[in-house]
């Protein structure tokens, strides 16, 4: 409707210069940056800092926060998980918060964008009573919006996450792009290509 399209242009204009800011500081920071060539499909990379031994992490720690250090109230980096190494699970373990971290950063981005009113302009599910993204924003904040999912829409969503951690954890994949699984002294936070 107009009052929805005022609304949203309203939201744009609010944000404009906080996103013309934030473009012209990227730009700025990449011409600082030198260029670094991808290797090739099939190359061997470097090998990852020696960090899948207790000692190795401590080292780590420090030289990345000297005031806080290493700290595992837990001391799950002692575990053997599934009767495996320790040198294994030290990997899961930082595989594990790698993903966790990407997957909350997303979560955030998403949960801004639903609650600023951002949706796509056309429609979701096709057919003559179409979902469109507006219907699912109406529906009240980002936790009513899943809710008000079709659930076709959300399996295909958990589909193909399930796909990328499928295709991320196999071995044949990642033995294709160089690496091996992180379980087994592979880089934790690696993503295959496609």
């Amino acid at each position: 409707s107009g009052c929805a399209r005022r609304a949203r242009a309203s939201r744009y204009h609010k944000f404009a210069p906080m996103l013309s800011a934030s473009v012209a500081l990227s730009a700025g920071s990449a011409a600082i940056t030198a260029p670094v060539a991808a290797p090739g499909r099939g190359a061997v990379r470097a090998a990852a800092p020696a960090l899948m031994d207790k000692s190795g992490l401590e080292g780590f720690a420090k030289e990345l926060n000297p005031v806080v250090g290493y700290w595992d109230p837990l001391n799950l980096s002692n575990g053997e998980f599934w009767g495996d190494s320790n040198s294994a699970t030290i990997g899961f373990l930082r595989e594990s918060e790698i993903k966790h971290g990407r997957v909350a950063m997303a979560a955030f981005v998403g949960y801004i964008v639903q609650s600023n009113g951002i949706c796509w302009p056309w429609a979701l599910t096709g057919g003559p009573n179409g979902v469109m993204h507006s219907d699912i924003l109406a529906a009240g904040g980002p936790a009513d919006q899943w809710d008000a999912l079709p659930t076709a829409s959300k399996l295909q969503i958990l589909l193909f996450v399930g796909g990328l951690e499928l295709w991320s954890e196999n071995s044949y994949v990642l033995g294709l792009s160089g690496e091996k699984h992180y379980m087994r002294g592979g880089k934790p936070g690696y993503f295959p290509t496609f």
